[in-house]
């Protein structure tokens, strides 16, 4: 221990990391930026849309579209938080983040991410109280209950973030300070460390388990009613309005937590690391872009609020200026 404690003193602390990017090949560098530019256009323009029309048209001032509100308001700060970095990194040779930066940038991350995590979790159970028990679904979802599971979102994804956050802080960083990934991810900050990464490491799983499992397990169970629900409806009308309110749901679920597991749960391989990249562009940049695309394009409640907010524009007449 004092051994590895004078090697890491006669080295010099990072204050700085190199960000490799998404890929170190020049003749895609552009094309990738232009593709990366309009999924942030798309991505930006979507969910300012959504959110705007839940806004604006009250017979979307429900419960189910108060949980959307809140999910395509952290895809929208979400966008924000590495891909303006990652445009960086295509038009420029050395991709250069401060080691504030980058610890904002890893705070930031964990928090959207685990708050997205607990906002479907809470749409699962929405869904499921509104099939399962129509009659009590206006006292069950509340405007003070759907609040109470939107604040417990945010202070769970807030403390898991300041968990990740202040262990990263705690490691020492010294000479190498390349990390292979287009933004700062808990695990290829911890490959760079030089001090004992074991307790921060464990830290990580519990909170990662933690989110993983607890959400995974409500939305489960809360699928499996809403199933065994179905199944014993008399009329396949209902079975056809129970699917088609839990289908956009269902879809982004599959998204998020698909391309999340399958960027994390890897062979530990450098012949992994192009994969993990891959992933991992599905749940931070094409998850984002599409639930918008998903939620408007399957719900005739949103389209009817596109089209009656068209009208009211249509309607409106230009002020003339004497």
């Amino acid at each position: 221990m004092p051994m590895k404690r004078m090697a890491v003193e006669n080295v010099s602390l990072v204050t700085q990391f190199i960000l490799m990017g998404l890929t170190n090949k020049p003749e895609i560098q552009m094309p990738l930026f232009f593709l990366f530019l309009l999924n942030l256009v798309v991505t930006v323009m979507g969910n300012l849309i959504l959110i705007n029309l839940i806004c604006l048209n009250s017979h979307l001032h429900t419960p189910m579209y108060f949980f959307l509100f809140n999910l395509s308001f952290i895809d929208l700060c979400y966008s924000f938080v590495f891909t303006p970095k990652m445009l960086m990194s295509f038009n420029s040779e050395r991709n250069i983040i401060s080691f504030a930066g980058c610890m904002a940038q890893l705070f930031f991350f964990c928090f959207f991410v685990s708050s997205e995590c607990y906002v479907l979790t809470a749409m699962a159970y929405d869904r499921y109280v509104a099939i399962c028990k129509p009659l009590l679904y206006t006292v069950t979802m509340s405007p003070q209950v759907c609040s109470l599971l939107m604040s417990i979102s945010y202070i769970m994804g807030f403390a898991g973030a300041m968990a990740h956050t202040g262990c990263m802080i705690k490691l020492t960083f010294c000479d190498s300070n390349i990390i292979n990934h287009y933004m700062c991810d808990v695990f290829p900050l911890l490959q760079l460390s030089c001090s004992n990464t074991y307790a921060s490491e464990l830290l990580v799983f519990i909170i990662v388990g933690t989110v993983v499992i607890l959400s995974s397990l409500i939305i489960c169970m809360s699928y499996a009613l809403i199933l065994f629900n179905i199944l014993h409806m008399p009329s396949t009308k209902g079975w056809s309005k129970a699917f088609s309110t839990c289908g956009s749901h269902l879809i982004t679920v599959g998204l998020f937590y698909g391309s999340a597991l399958l960027t994390h749960i890897k062979p530990s391989s450098v012949e992994s690391l192009g994969k993990e990249k891959f992933f991992s562009v599905l749940y931070t940049n094409v998850v984002p872009m599409l639930n918008p695309l998903i939620y408007s394009l399957r719900n005739k409640d949103v389209k009817l609020a596109l089209k009656n907010t068209l009208k009211r524009i249509n309607r409106e007449e230009p002020v003339v200026l004497p």
